[in-house]
């Protein structure tokens, strides 16, 4: 079973920018959606974004909290995947987590295992 490492977490001020990035312990499958997460305090783990690998590109899809500020990209020569966050705000704070999987597993979040994560805080 693939297994994810995230990193990249950390304190930073309202406003600030973090990349995250996610490791995977072996090739994923290019069919298969890879996604970023979120889990806050007290809340359901959420979908933040999406990425799946097209005919010449990429299709990415954004939670709409995050739309325009956040940027999701791959690299599947590294079996990598990054997230660029911008203009963070404290409502960002959470424990972000990568996964990949189906389209029903990417937008459930129903996977099986999930890696340890890497926290965000946002805090003045």
């Amino acid at each position: 079973q693939v297994q994810f490492v995230e990193s990249g977490g950390g304190l930073v001020q309202p406003g600030g920018s973090l990349r995250l990035s996610c490791i995977a312990s072996e090739r994923i499958n290019p069919n298969y959606i890879m996604g970023w997460y979120r889990q806050a305090p007290g809340k359901q783990r959420e979908l933040v974004a999406r990425i799946r690998e097209v005919r010449g590109g990429w299709d990415k899809v954004y939670a709409d909290s995050v739309e325009g500020r956040f940027s999701i990209s791959r690299d599947s020569a590294k079996n990598a995947m990054y997230l660029q966050m911008n203009s963070l705000d404290p409502d960002d704070s959470a424990v972000y987590y990568c996964n990949a999987g189906s389209l029903l597993e990417a937008v459930t979040g129903t996977f099986t295992s999930w890696g340890a994560g890497t926290r965000v805080t946002v805090s003045s």
